[in-house]
This record gives C-alpha cells, structure tokens and sequence, in this order.
C-alpha cells in the first residue's frame, strides 16, 4: 500500500510539473493553487521547488504572487535552488506591485546563507524608503531575520529601524517596534522621539502590533516616568505632591479605550501595563475587563487567571465587586478550578468570608479530588488569615475527618495540623481525635502530620503519646520512609518528655530503624541515638538535646504561590511559569529622580496660515459675490448697477492689495475688471482649499441679497461712498458698530460674523493625499472633508477631491470599483470623470458614511487603462456636524453626560495660543463643532453631533494663570470623546 501511494503521489507531482511548465498562464495558476493548498494541509512538495521557481520571472501577477508564497515556506530549506534565483529576487525587488516587492524581499530574507547578507542589507535599506507601507513593513519583519543570521550588521541595521520608528503609518508602526525589541531592546533613546506617535497610532494599529507597542512602553515608561504611587510607599512629611507627567498621563489615556478590544492579548496587555504604570487609584478600570476575558476559552481563561491571582494579592480591592465571576462551574477545568480558587482564597475578608465558606463546603463534595484537596487548603488559608474564623473553619475540617473518602481526610490532616499550631492548647480535643486516626488513615503525608502534632505538642496528650508510639513501632518496617522519619522524632521527644514509660520503646525504634534499606533513616537514627541517650563519647551537643528537639515552632504561614510574582511583568511567559523565560526582558525599576521630559519633545513646523488676513480676505470674496448677484436680479436698473459692479470690485482690488489706493476714474475701472477677473480664475483654482469658507459666505450673501431685494430703492451713491469709507477702517470685530440705512441691513452681517466664528477658517480643511502622481503615472489626487452637509444623505461625510493630469495624454473614464468598507459604513460614488485633459484639473465630490468610525474606506479609483488602490481615512473632528446650542442648553445637556461620558484634562496652552480668539481657531481646526455663547471671558464652549448617530458633542475649554486649562469633553460615545481629547490637546498645546 505504501509502494502504491508513493507512486501515485509522484504521478500526481509529475502532473503538476507539467502544468508549471505549460506556456498557458491559466495552467501554471492552477498548479501553484493545488501547491499551495498542499502545503496549507502540511504535505511536502519541496521535490517541485525546481519546476516552481522557474515561473518567478512569470508575468501573471496572480501566478508569481502565489510562486513567492511557496518560496517563502522552501527556501530555507533548498538554498542552493533558492540562490540561483537571487537575481529574478533582485528584480522582484523593483517591480511596480506591491506585493511582488514585498514578497520578494520575504523570499530573499528566508534564504539562510551568510553569503548573500550584503544583498539582504541593501534589500532592506531600499525597502525601508519604499512608496508602500506594506513593504515597509515587510522590510521591519526583515530585519530581525537579518540580526539572527548575522549579529555583526547591529549597527546598520539600527540605522533602518531608527529610519522606520519615525514612519507615519500604522501599518508600520507594530513590526518595527517588534524589530526593535529583537535587535536593540537596550536603545531606549531611540523610543524618546517617537513615544508620542506611538501612543497616538496605538488605537489604529492592528491588533498584535498594539500588544508588542504597550509591552515595550510599559518598560519605556518605568525608565522615564516616577512611581505614580511614591506618596503611598514612603511617606515623609517633607515629600512634595506628586505630579504626573503629561506623557505619562498620555499613554494611560491612549491605552485605556483598548479595554475594549475582541483580542484577550490586547486587553491582556493594557491590563498589564495599569497594574505596572497606573496611580492606584486608576487601576481599577481593568477589572471589568479582565473578567469580561472569562467568558473566553479555557485557555485564555487559564493565563487571565493566573495574572487576576497576582494582582488581587496587592490590588484585592479591585476585584471584590466581581466575586461571583470567580465561582467554580461544574464545566471548569481542574486548573481553571485551581486558580478560582485563588482568587477566592485572596479576595477573602470579613465581610464576604460567610459567602465564600459557603461555596468551599459546596466544592468539597466535587467528585474531582485534586479540586476537593485544594478546596480545603483554601479553607485553611482563608483560617489563618481571617482570625474570626479560624475556629468555625478548625470545626468543619473536623467533620472532614469522618469522610469515606481518605484523600479528602488526609488533606484535612495536613491543614489542620498547621491551624492547630496557632493555638495548641486550645484544641488539645482535636489532637487526640486525630491521634485515633492513625488506626485507619493510610496515606502517608497525613499519617506524618499526626505523628509530628502528637510529638510536639506530647505534654497535652501524655496518657496517648505513648501508646501512639508502641501501634506505630509494630508497624515501623511497613511505613513510607516519610513516616518512619516521624516514628523516630516522635520516639525521641517521648524520650525526653517521659523517658520511664517510652525509654525501651525509644530502643527498639532506632535498633530498627539503625539497619533499615534508606540511609537517610539510618543517619537520623544514629544522630538521635548520640544526642538523646548521653554516653562517654557524647559530645557538647547533648546537653541541649530538648532545647533542640522541644523548642517552640513559628506557626506556619499559608501564602499564596503568586505573593512574589509581580516581579515578572503580568502577561509575560516568565509570570506564566513563574521562572525567567528566555528572551525575557526585565521590567525595570522606577527612577528615583524623573529623567528630563525635553527629550520626548519633536519641533512641529508651523504652517498655518495668519485668520485675519485670511478672513479679510474671504469677507472682501463674498461682498464682491453679493454685489455681483444683486447686479443680476436688479435688472431694470442696469447701468447702475454696472457702475456699482465696477466700484465694489475696485473696492475689492483695493482691499486686497494695500499697496495701490488711487482715484475711480474709467480707465482704472477696466483696468480693475481685468484683474478682478484674473482673482476669479485664482479663487476657482484655489476654491478646493476654500470651498468650506465660500459656501459660508454664500450662506451669508443670500440672506443679504434677501434684504436688498427688500428694499424698493438700491442706496445711493453718496451712502455707497460712505460705506466704502467704513469700510476701509472695518476690522472683523468691528462689524457690530456698522452703520446701514436700515435695522434690517444688521442681520446679513451678523450671521456672517457667527459663520466665521463658528466654521473653521480655510487653513482648517487640510488637504490628503490619495494618490501621487509617481504612482499614478501621472494621475494625482487629493482629497479633504468640505464640512457641508452631502445633500443626497444626510448621514455621509462629503469628501472633495481634486484630480490633477500631470501627464502628457489625457485621462479617460475616471471611476470608482471594488469598494471595500468596514461593517456598516457606505460610499455614495462619485459620477463618472468622462474626460480629464493634460496639464488639466478637476474637482468632485462623495460621500462616504464611515459610521462614527476613523476606519479607512478602501477602493479602486479606475481609469480607461489603470486601476490604483486607494484609501480615504476621516480624522475623529471630520466626523461631526456643527450644532447651535444656547447657554443654558449647552449647561442641561452636560449635565446629563458625566461620568463615564465626560473627559477631563489638564493642561498647558501653548504661547501663542492664550487668548480666546487663538483657543477657538485650533479647536475649530481640530473638530467640526460650532461656538457656544457664554457669559464668561474665561471658558470656550463648543457643540456638535456626529454625523451617523447624532451623538452630542461638547467640548469646554477652562482657562487659568499662566496659561493653564482644563479641557472637558462629554460624548455619548466614549471612544469618539477619548480620540477628540487627543487630537484637541495636540491643537491647543503644540
């Protein structure tokens, strides 16, 4: 049968090696599939590793992608094979795809062979500088392949993970701090740069990345940061209070909405780094969540527990609401039982031990013994560290002793043989109830701990102890050697005591116990026989003989096998098995004073352009767009209103640039016309960038038309004139102290004052890149969120694009395909681009509703011959609509979202920004919210609600002397408030 197989089997490879060799791309695909699959299920095809990297130089991407996956899993081990196609690798390197790039650099670090380091190195380093963070990332999970087969290359191979810890990319992010802890754990310098990027990408990186970041800042912090908890441990009235660093008070923020993650090991690892970095007053936030984790499969049940045991021994507080998730199912687990029982035993006080003693007399009825034993070494614990109960648990361990099961009666020997130690003389009863025992108990540990509580406490049994010793001496030869060691204490200390009744008794034990077969038992015999019985040869020694035999005994303290495990970092193999694990780093001790913070700091250039110029600016654009629109609806007036047209945009000229006040005459006139219309072009080229502010101001220039239409007679030219002279020396804030003919003429004026206050100016509406023209041949696009309202759905975020043709032939058919969106979230398309010329530009917009989440919406943005990937990924304050709320309003709502709903936090405005005008250009920069009104010049208030749900949003800024403030964020959405305070708190303090 076996002859049969083989042979079938090599039919079958011969079969596949023919495909691989056909000319047909649709042969050679179905080859590699079945190959793939084979090694999926873990059968060895490294016999067609010759036939199969022959097709790496194939042009079917589908067939090289899946070449690559088979080379990847082989190369290793055929390395001679493999390096004869290093230089197809090499070219693999530069192919346009991404994968092909990535995989080749996979396939050229498998290749095991010293030789070709320098080739691996250079592959690295140009991998590094690479256009897609996929191979970026796959040049991170190169390197530490690199440092194993060739530590010498440390140092380069610093540089590159120097290099990628400054990237940008979440996607990068978890592989190069993996490749950091695998090369240079030690450069904790390295970290300074990048501590706060890490801490701000750690929400969007995927799952495994997050656990590898928060382990390594749990050690970066506790080299940088003081014990939040000093004042606790040391308390001197001279300490000064402590204060947390804002980094530090950064990653506890960044990591705690984690806790909420589906991966245990993320959850696992935030856990973690609370209990190491956290004020104990904050720890307690994981509980919830690490007993959520107990709903999970045995396995993460077991290491949960087993970190949950650790931590209730100094933190027992934090689990004491949760004391019924620690009872025992039927459907547990011996160890998860175990380790309940732990919890239990640790969690135990005064108040809850009635209800904990109630669930142990449950458990000993188990019919699984090894739980039955622990269960009434629990109770023993639970005894000797709640003196209150000591007797009543003394008591049911008694009754134990009547069970018909002797494994269950042997355990409660040995428990309470230790709680009687406490208080001997109290229990004298119990001794000789035990000592009855020995008739009928046969299990070794418990017959010694009778025969050890018999001997030590003799002197309140004097009539038993003798008669113990004569049952035990007949049945000397037949005892465990754990036991006879006992009979030969017990003879000894009966010989001192009571020497007339037990002296030939004493004899006889160590006669026998002087030829038995252990020789541990026959040198205990011959020392006893030298100190008890005092004969010429005896030295100095026996003179103390009862001090040595009959001195009082501590009684014994029952602790938990976690009390000393907190010294491993929780969550770690080493915590696991309680034993330093290999590649195990130290989790490092709290510095004494605080290292200097400056180190962490990263100059940010500042490109935000000056609001008032800005503003100025857009004012003068939508008075020149209000003049031209009543032009057109007033048109039986139409020489004058073609004369006020060529006034207000002179007017405009002027305003714009300073430099040239001359007089009206008609020459300049057309000569301002002229240039009026060449600003046209310019604010139709920049109107991506300001088309936020235009639309605001077209708001605002329909109210005032709606007002001029009002009027039965347009203004006359002497007032223009004065209103042109006002207006000269107008500044933003001066808009109130306008005077118009007529009341109503206010309210255009005012609602565009409220606009700009309440809409972020046109530097706000950044602009991303989706594709550059590198890789669009030629194609770029850039997008932003235009802040309006998406007319088709009101539940979508509008996003603006802006393609521009830098090639030299035109772009057809411009389209969207293969959208692919998280659960939830929709796109609304784009209509189709039929034409786009070279040198040419044009603007669209989508709609995309990303469910009040910052997950990225994927697609292929398509053209008449290409198809790109590209991505679109909203920052937390593009997911908001501004709302219009009334002092008293804004105060009712926040009053209903406290609690878990509001976020605090102190901080430090930056210089340049401690005057209310700056705090609300940044927050409105930050997020899409609108102004509060408030009574007082000392707070800022802003309201929104997102776009999907219509979740509240308010946002208070508080400021103080000297530039602080506290900024408060209530949400109905936790994870949008945590995000929001992050990116508000970047805005008001860099």
């Amino acid at each position: 049968k076996g002859t049969n197989f083989q042979c079938f089997s090599s039919l079958r490879h011969d079969d596949l090696k023919e495909m691989l060799d056909s000319n047909k791309d649709s042969l050679k695909l179905e080859a590699m599939k079945r190959i793939v699959a084979m090694i999926a299920r873990g059968k060895n095809t490294s016999d067609l590793f010759p036939a199969v990297v022959k097709n790496v130089a194939c042009k079917n991407i589908e067939v090289k992608k899946l070449v690559y996956v088979y080379l990847v899993r082989y190369a290793e081990e055929q390395q001679d094979l493999a390096l004869l196609s290093i230089s197809t690798f090499q070219r693999g390197l530069k192919d346009p795809n991404q994968l092909i790039r990535a995989s080749a650099l996979r396939v050229l670090s498998s290749i095991r062979v010293t030789i070709i380091v320098p080739i691996m190195m250079l592959a690295i380093k140009e991998a590094a500088s690479d256009m897609s963070p996929y191979v970026r990332k796959t040049a991170a999970h190169a390197i530490p392949k690199l440092y194993s087969l060739d530590p010498e290359q440390k140092d380069q191979l610093i540089e590159v993970i120097e290099k990628l810890l400054a990237d940008k990319t979440t996607l990068v992010a978890g592989s190069v701090v993996m490749a950091f802890e695998e090369v240079c754990p030690e450069r904790i310098d390295l970290i300074h740069k990048n501590y706060r990027k890490l801490c701000n990408l750690l929400i969007d990186v995927e799952e495994w990345g997050q656990v590898v970041i928060i382990n390594m800042l749990t050690r970066y912090a506790r080299t940088q940061f003081l014990n939040p908890n000093m004042n606790e441990e040391e308390e001197e009235k001279d300490k000064k209070p402590y204060v947390m660093d804002p980094d530090h008070r950064l990653l506890l923020r960044n990591t705690k909405p984690l806790l909420q993650s589906r991966n245990a090991a993320v959850v696992m690892a935030v856990a973690q780094l609370y209990f190491h970095l956290a004020p104990k007053a904050e720890v307690g936030v994981i509980a919830k969540a690490l007993v959520r984790l107990l709903r999970s499969h045995s396995e993460v049940q077991y290491v949960v527990l087993q970190n949950v045991a650790t931590m209730s021994i100094k933190r027992r507080g934090m689990f004491e609401p949760y004391l019924k998730s620690f009872y025992i199912r039927s459907t547990d687990p011996t160890q998860i039982k175990v380790l309940k029982l732990e919890v239990l035993t640790n969690l135990a006080n005064e108040t809850n031990i009635s209800t904990i003693l109630r669930e142990f007399q449950t458990y000993i009825k188990s019919m699984d013994k090894d739980f039955v034993a622990a269960t009434i070494q629990a109770i023993g614990r639970c005894a000797t560290n709640i003196g209150e109960v000591r007797d009543t648990c003394l008591n049911g361990l008694v009754q134990l002793l009547s069970n018909r099961d002797e494994l269950v009666v042997a355990e409660s020997v040995v428990v309470i043989k230790k709680l009687l130690q406490m208080q001997p003389e109290k229990h004298s009863d119990i001794i000789k109830h035990m000592a009855k025992l020995t008739d009928n108990i046969q299990v070794p540990m418990a017959r010694a701990s009778i025969l050890w509580l018999i001997g030590e406490y003799c002197e309140h049994v004097p009539k038993i102890a003798p008669d113990v010793l004569r049952k035990m001496a007949k049945s000397f030869t037949n005892e465990e050697d754990i036991v006879k060691l006992q009979i030969i204490n017990l003879a000894a200390k009966l010989y001192l005591t009571n020497s007339k009744q037990t002296k030939l008794l004493t004899q006889y034990v160590l006669n026998l116990a002087k030829y038995d077969q252990n020789y541990d038992i026959r040198d205990r015999a011959r020392f006893i026989r030298q100190l008890i019985v005092p004969t010429e040869k005896s030295g100095a020694l026996s003179k103390y003989a009862k001090k040595l035999f009959l001195a009082l005994k501590p009684a014994p303290v029952l602790e938990s096998p976690f009390k000393d495990r907190d010294h491993f970092q929780l969550g770690s193999l080493s915590h696991l098995l309680n034993a330093k694990a290999g590649g195990y780093q130290e989790l490092p001790d709290w510095p004494e004073a605080a290292p200097d913070p400056s180190v962490r700091n990263v100059e940010v250039k500042d490109s935000v352009q000056s609001v008032p110029s800005v503003i100025i600016n857009f004012l003068n654009f939508a008075f020149f767009s209000s003049e031209q629109s009543s032009e057109e609806e007033e048109r039986k007036h139409e020489r004058k209103s073609k004369q006020r047209k060529s006034e207000s945009e002179s007017e405009s000229d002027e305003e714009e640039d300073s430099e040239s006040e001359s007089s009206q005459t008609e020459s300049e006139d057309s000569e301002s016309e002229a240039e009026v219309k060449k600003k046209k072009k310019v604010l139709k080229k920049t109107h991506f960038k300001h088309s936020n502010m235009n639309i605001c101001m077209y708001s605002c220039q329909c109210s005032f038309i709606s007002f001029q239409a009002a009027e039965s007679k347009p203004p006359s030219k002497p007032v223009k004139k004065d209103n042109k002279k006002e207006k000269k020396e107008m500044s933003l804030l001066d808009l109130d102290d306008c005077k118009f003919s007529h009341a109503n003429m206010y309210r255009p004026f005012l609602h565009l004052l409220l606009c700009l206050q309440t809409i972020s100016p046109s530097s706000a509406l950044k602009s991303y890149e989706m594709l550059h023209r590198i890789t669009g041949e030629g194609l770029s696009v850039e997008y932003c969120f235009s802040r309006q309202p998406f007319s088709p759905d009101a539940n979508m975020v509008a996003v603006q694009m802006q393609f521009t043709n830098n090639a030299t032939s035109d772009t057809k058919n411009l389209h969207m395909e293969d959208v692919k969106l998280q659960s939830g979230m929709r796109v609304k398309e784009f209509p189709e681009i039929e034409l786009l010329p070279a040198g040419e530009m044009v603007t669209a917009v989508m709609g995309i509703d990303f469910c009040d989440s910052t997950q990225a919406a994927n697609f292929q943005l398509c053209t008449h011959t290409r198809k790109f990937f590209v991505s679109i990924q909203p920052p937390v304050g593009e997911l908001m609509r501004p709302v219009f709320l009334t002092e008293n309003e804004f105060k009712k709502e926040q009053g209903q979202l406290m609690g878990m709903n509001e976020i605090t936090e102190k901080i430090t405005l930056d210089v340049k920004c401690r005057n209310e005008h700056s705090i609300v250009q940044r927050v409105i920069t930050a997020a899409n919210l609108s102004r509060v009104p408030c009574g007082s010049d000392k707070e800022c208030r802003f309201a929104g609600r997102t776009v999907t749900s219509s979740s509240l949003v308010l946002v208070t800024v508080a400021t103080k002397e000297e530039g602080a403030a506290k900024l408060t964020i209530n949400c109905e959405k936790m994870v949008i408030g945590t995000m929001l305070v992050k990116d508000i708190l970047l805005a008001l303090t860099q």
